[in-house]
């Protein structure tokens, strides 16, 4: 017998045996999330019924934001193989554009539905993406979807009327890894709704998460640094002493912005904390 129906039928009869086929025979949603992302959209539409696993990542603080919601379900293993996945019996597996291609190929080869999200730079993609799975996961997740897209318009509307009349603080967000984010980033949209002129975009012209060109840095006014930590002092700490971050005033005196660490890079609706965030601290005047 071939490996597909054989996962296929012992799929049914366990669903079965759980008693958990509804009446007609249909498959329960059973969804594995493989991203953190993905982990993000997931918790926020679906039945706890319908979540059968989360991410490696997903209740690591650093990297979700859900964390601690996240600590109520399984995880995958590390591997995050096609076992560790088809463990779980899922009937939709949520991916990214850059999760593992072999695995997206062998879960649709085994007959399982994979969905693959591969825009999220923008807010406007994040609505995209609650919507897309939301249709998968039933009419109560569409009205989900629907409430959590109209909180965070409203939450947007009135970060942008307190922003109306300030001057963008002019900023960077280094990292220890040599790259640094220009346009078409997870940061560029953080500035773009908190009043920061990314000067890695505004006068490197840089796209995406590039080389960072250090003798350019050098002559860029950077007023405030954007950092990801739990203490600004110790997330300071590598900057004072790498090239070309160590020179520039804004380092040397400590002028720094702190985030939650994936405040930097959240791709789902709660990017919108990061806006927030970030606006509060860099234009405290605006906010009582």
């Amino acid at each position: 017998m071939k490996l597909a129906p054989l996962l296929f039928r012992c799929g049914c009869l366990l669903w079965a045996g759980l008693g958990l086929a509804p009446a007609g025979g249909a498959a329960p949603i059973r969804v594995v999330s493989q991203t953190v992302g993905t982990d993000e959209l997931l918790l926020a539409l679906a039945d706890p019924a319908q979540i059968a696993a989360l991410s490696t990542l997903a209740q690591q603080e650093t990297f979700s934001a859900v964390a601690a919601e996240a600590r109520a379900y399984p995880q995958l293993g590390h591997s995050a193989d096609v076992e560790s996945v088809l463990r779980f019996t899922p009937t939709l597996v949520l991916c990214a554009d850059y999760s593992r291609a072999e695995l997206v190929t062998q879960l649709r080869r085994l007959g399982v539905k994979v969905m693959v999200f591969d825009r999220y730079y923008s807010l406007a993609d994040a609505y995209a993406n609650l919507r897309r799975l939301a249709r998968e996961l039933g009419p109560e997740a569409e009205a989900r979807a629907g409430r959590i897209i109209a909180d965070c318009e409203a939450r947007v509307t009135a970060l942008r009327v307190k922003l109306r009349h300030v001057r963008p603080v002019r900023v960077i967000a280094p990292s220890t890894y040599g790259i640094i984010p220009g346009a078409d980033s997870t940061f560029q949209d953080l500035c773009d709704h908190a009043a920061a002129d990314n000067l890695a975009y505004s006068l490197g012209r840089l796209q995406g998460h590039a080389p960072a060109p250090n003798e350019q840095i050098l002559s860029w006014p950077v007023e405030t640094v954007v950092l990801g930590g739990l203490d600004l002092e110790s997330a300071l700490a590598p900057f004072r002493a790498q090239p070309p971050y160590r020179y520039l005033p804004a380092v040397q005196a400590g002028r720094a912005v702190l985030l939650a660490p994936w405040q930097l890079s959240c791709v789902s609706q709660h990017r919108v904390d990061g806006y927030e965030r970030l606006a509060r601290a860099l234009h405290p005047e605006v906010f009582p």
